[in-house]
């Protein structure tokens, strides 16, 4: 990934992707975290789920993209569709002859190039857009810290889970499935660690038995930005978020709360 990004005066800008694929019978579905290098600035050793900035080359992708989509959108889906396939191996937003094989040589190409557009030209690949939907966005606006991420969330259904995932072992050092409750349940036994966007969006997967259940509530509730603020309940400092954004849990108290 480039150290040059387009930077907005209000964040960083990144894309991150809930990959959802079916659980086992008459189980909820598994969604793909993976867990950060302890060597990354922001989160890390902490399970997240795939993504990262957005690059300038995605702008200029997303700008040429044309459709019903702005620029700017269309730059975020860009960047999940190359951050998934260089974190984790997987062909998502994408169409075209894919098999196994060829993902695998679009992954070492695109961890050449560094760039999106050069694999889709290579393999006669075409963007499939469609196959996102907009989930969430994040912004927890701070001034004391130097590098803050205005993220957006997207799902993607991957349907079988007969797929090959591998580490890049730069930014992620493991990556598995779980179910969303498992991973919460993963985070109070303290095999895992979450931030607080992290966790909350697991709450609120957890609330799905199906990625069409999902996708339904994610196009019902418009997105608007979150931004997480402090105040005060029973005597005590919380981290909160709005009531409106679909979350069944809005706030924590501060002093458990983990950061990036």
């Amino acid at each position: 990934m480039s150290d040059t990004v387009n930077t907005s005066p209000d964040g960083i800008p990144a894309a991150t992707v809930v990959i959802f694929r079916k659980g086992e019978v008459d189980g909820p579905p598994e969604i793909l975290m993976t867990i950060r290098s302890r060597n990354m600035v922001f989160a890390g050793g902490m399970a997240v789920f795939p993504g990262g900035r957005v690059d300038p080359a995605d702008f200029e992708l997303g700008a040429m993209i044309g459709g019903p989509l702005d620029p700017d959108e269309a730059a975020h889906q860009v960047a999940v569709v190359r951050e998934t396939l260089e974190e984790t191996g997987l062909a998502i937003g994408l169409k075209g002859d894919i098999d196994a094989a060829k993902a695998r040589a679009a992954r070492e190409f695109l961890q050449q190039t560094g760039q999106l557009a050069p694999v889709l030209e290579h393999f006669g690949w075409e963007l499939d857009l469609d196959q996102l939907t907009p989930f969430a966005r994040w912004f927890p606006k701070n001034e004391r810290i130097p590098r803050v991420y205005d993220t957006r969330f997207y799902l993607a259904d991957l349907g079988t889970g007969a797929v090959e995932i591998e580490a890049d072992l730069s930014e992620n050092t493991h990556l598995f499935w779980t179910t969303a409750q498992g991973a919460l349940d993963a985070a109070e036994r303290e095999e895992i660690k979450v931030i607080f966007p992290t966790r909350r969006n697991l709450e609120r997967l957890a609330l799905f038995g199906s990625f069409e259940e999902a996708r339904a509530q994610a196009e019902a509730i418009p997105v608007r930005t979150i931004t997480p603020f402090i105040g005060e309940t029973d005597g005590k400092s919380w981290l909160h978020i709005g009531e409106e954004h679909g979350y069944p849990v809005t706030g924590e108290p501060l002093e458990s709360v983990a950061r990036g």
